[in-house]
């Protein structure tokens, strides 16, 4: 049974605490996570190429094992990043001991409210479309509130029209311009074949 596998049939019994089941089976041994791979995602690379974070503070949406976390960090930013598995940060936590990156136990549809708007930086790759559907509005909505600054959303691309069997459900046009909530304009949104790099700003 492949990654995929294992979070697709985690998923259809539990929309959003199936995260915490597949790392806690990760940990055990008994399935694998999609997203486990050792370098940051290449989207975020090429767009944040250059860029110094020195004095400013920069938040992960669903961190995972903290690839584009300490990415960030290496670039200067204060970094905070959160999942909402209590294994999953555990597991981010081990294997970077080191790490400049708070790494915090936190839930995406329900953030600490002195999170609103406190973030420089917000980077959400591929998080909102590991959501159900139907949960894709909310979550938009809470990135949009996390964000003091600039919004980074990374994300499969689809083309509008029947909802594929997931996870995941990669994001819509319409689903990509409604992180234009809250304040935010969309400033570069580029796609390519299959995905979507879009930058949002206040």
């Amino acid at each position: 049974m492949s990654a995929d596998d294992d979070a697709r049939r985690l998923q259809a019994t539990n929309p959003t605490g199936w995260f915490e089941e597949l790392y806690a089976e990760a940990e055990a041994g008994t399935a694998s996570v999609p997203w486990d791979v050792p370098h940051p995602q290449p989207q975020l690379v090429d767009w944040a190429s250059g860029l110094d974070g020195t004095g400013q503070r920069a938040l992960v949406v669903g961190c995972g094992y903290g690839r584009d976390s300490e990415y960030l960090a290496s670039l200067g930013f204060d970094v905070v990043a959160f999942d909402i598995s209590p294994t999953g940060i555990a597991a981010v936590q081990a294997r970077h001991p080191s790490s400049a990156v708070s790494y915090v136990v936190a839930d995406l549809l329900n953030p600490p409210a002195e999170w609103h708007h406190a973030f420089d930086l917000v980077v959400e790759n591929m998080t909102v479309q590991a959501l159900p559907v139907e949960l894709h509005a909310q979550a938009t909505e809470r990135v949009a509130w996390l964000t003091g600054k600039t919004l980074l959303v990374l994300a499969v691309a689809r083309e509008e029209g029947p909802v594929p069997d997931g996870p995941p459900w990669p994001l819509t046009p319409s689903e990509i311009m409604a992180f234009e909530t809250d304040g935010l304009q969309a400033r570069n949104v580029r796609r390519d074949e299959y995905r979507w790099t879009a930058e949002f700003v206040r």
